[in-house]
């Protein structure tokens, strides 16, 4: 290598490294954004939030209905991650064959401490007409509140997410949670689109067998959450003992019926004979 490539080389290497330190500089290295599942845990429920009418409430107060609770963490200003998480769950609950406020409620918790509470009341007011869910309107409630009691709720769940002021949002991850009615956590599901199904298995199982349907419970009872795939497979070894005994079921009621007929031409050829 002669001279003037070995200037030229120096001179670049100098300028990647100082605007490698400028970037550095400019964008930080950014900070942990994960979900820690907490199954089994609690929500703790004497937390005060706003609800998007401007009332204050505690969190218990949704915890007297006796059904599952589907949570999101989110903010309304995100320029793209929450308004796919909460489109994907509005698709879903448009679809949904379960009854809001019966089977099941959303709570929705801003974790924005600075968006104000028109703001998130006209946010509700979109999702309910945008995607027709005038039937969940009452039983979908949006909460904003201070950054600590936010953060109580963020660490029960193991809901990690920070605020870079560099950019000015927050950076949190795409998941839901499913709560049992006395706020015990049961599931979590990832991304942004929730299957129908997963959706609705997830709020089944949540209810900790308070199922009225005995179709749901017979659905529930074939299908496991698969935490490699993120969503709920079929159990084959349930289906097949749920085979089994419908077989068995099917067998003595054939058998029944041919012992009761059998008996019936036994009868009569017994009056025939005298």
């Amino acid at each position: 290598m002669n001279r003037n490539s070995i200037i030229v080389f120096t001179f670049v290497l100098s300028i990647c490294f100082v605007h490698s330190q400028t970037l550095k500089k400019e964008f930080p290295s950014e900070q942990q954004i994960d979900v820690i599942e907490n199954l089994g845990e609690f929500l703790p429920l004497n937390i005060p939030f706003i609800n998007e009418n401007g009332d204050e409430v505690e969190l218990s107060s949704f915890f007297n209905k006796d059904v599952p609770t589907v949570l999101t963490l989110n903010y309304f200003e995100c320029p793209m991650l929450c308004t796919l998480v909460l489109n994907g769950l509005s698709e879903s609950l448009r679809n949904l064959t379960l009854n809001a406020g019966e089977d099941f409620q959303i709570i929705t918790i801003n974790i924005n401490p600075n968006e104000q509470t028109l703001f998130v009341n006209q946010k509700k007011k979109n999702y309910i007409r945008g995607f027709g869910l005038e039937n969940v309107k009452n039983d979908w409630h949006f909460l904003t509140g201070d950054q600590e009691n936010i953060k109580k709720v963020a660490d029960s769940i193991g809901y990690i997410y920070y605020y870079d002021k560099q950019r000015d949002e927050y950076m949190h991850p795409a998941a839901i949670t499913l709560l049992s009615s006395e706020a015990k956590i049961s599931r979590y599901l990832y991304g942004i689109e929730y299957p129908v199904k997963d959706l609705k298995l997830g709020i089944l199982e949540a209810s900790e067998g308070k199922i009225r349907s005995t179709i749901d419970k017979i659905i529930l009872y074939c299908y496991h959450y698969d935490p490699y795939k993120n969503t709920y497979t079929i159990f084959a070894t349930n289906v097949m003992r749920l085979g089994g005994i419908f077989t068995i079921l099917f067998i003595g009621l054939m058998l029944i019926t041919y012992w009761k007929n059998d008996r019936n031409l036994f009868d009569k050829d017994s009056l025939n004979v005298r």
